[in-house]
């Protein structure tokens, strides 16, 4: 897992730029950009890291990434699968914030938009319920040429700057150092947190990669992620206990082993520290919502 910066191109006959991704591994490590990012996941599943934020992503959502925030999508297994992969679908736009000028954005019929995109900075789950229909308009961005493009993406940040209050701010504030180096024992550090997740995970063992003490080592996980080690660890493991809940496959008793958790009562009451629900409670609520009750 390596935090880079990444240089967005942007064609020079257009303002911002819009891709299209069929594979699983574009841009498949943590990185960030000057650009926000809009990305639908018109065909995808697996496990989201936004800022500080770790929470399992599926077909159909769609995210919203200020400047500068860290971010990686970690697809499901299958989608790297030579015998059965599937394909995924995901359509990305990246503009900067004064794309249309400088003061575009202060115009006072643009207040809503102004909002989003300050509030974006700490990444934003845009609401179910109108994804499908920003992902349309995406769609259309994407087959289509000249002024009509602006035309639309105004359209796009309009309607979420008018659903705002409904969608879901994923950081309260991110406070981690963006420039983490390839190879870095943070990035090292991070990597390893995330392939062994399911495994008893102790402190000595993080300390080695940075090379420092163990009662130094907190502060400088906290210092370049935003949090402490033993709070991302606990994110990692419920957002992939989420994941598996959602899908369905496993009962709670598999889903705990498989996610790292030791007995029963930790397992549930962290659970409902981090999603203010019960494993079966938000088992019950996502599947709920999948069949439109």
């Amino acid at each position: 897992m390596r935090a880079q910066l990444l240089k967005i191109p942007t064609p020079l006959v257009n303002s911002f730029s819009i891709r299209r991704d069929l594979l699983p591994d574009i841009n498949n490590s943590l990185h960030y950009h000057r650009e926000i990012e809009l990305i639908y996941f018109k065909n995808g599943s697996g496990t989201q890291f936004i800022g500080n934020s770790v929470k399992p992503f599926k077909s159909g959502n769609l995210a919203l990434i200020g400047s500068r925030l860290p971010h990686y999508w970690k697809f499901d297994e299958h989608y790297f699968s030579a015998v059965d992969g599937q394909q995924t679908d995901v359509i990305v736009i990246h503009f900067c914030e004064d794309f249309l000028g400088e003061n575009f954005l202060n115009l006072p019929e643009n207040k809503v938009i102004r909002k989003l995109l300050q509030e974006s900075t700490k990444g934003i789950h845009i609401q179910e319920s109108i994804s499908p229909k920003i992902g349309e308009l995406m769609e259309h961005i994407f087959l289509s040429v000249g002024a009509k493009r602006l035309l639309l993406l105004l359209e796009i940040l309009a309607m979420l700057g008018s659903n705002f209050k409904s969608c879901t701010l994923l950081n309260s504030d991110f406070l981690g150092d963006t420039a983490i180096k390839d190879n870095s024992p943070i990035s090292n550090i991070y990597n390893y947190i995330l392939s062994n997740f399911n495994k008893k995970i102790e402190i000595e063992e993080l300390a080695d990669f940075a090379n420092i003490s163990v009662p130094s080592f907190s502060r400088y996980f906290k210092t370049h992620i935003g949090m402490t080690y033993k709070q991302f660890l606990l994110d990692v493991r419920v957002g992939q206990a989420c994941k598996l809940l959602i899908e369905g496959q496993m009962n709670v008793k598999q889903i705990r082993y498989e996610c790292g958790f030791q007995n029963v009562v930790s397992f549930h009451k962290q659970f409902k520290e981090v999603t203010g629900k019960s494993p079966l409670e938000y088992q019950k609520y996502h599947l709920q919502h999948r069949k439109g009750i």
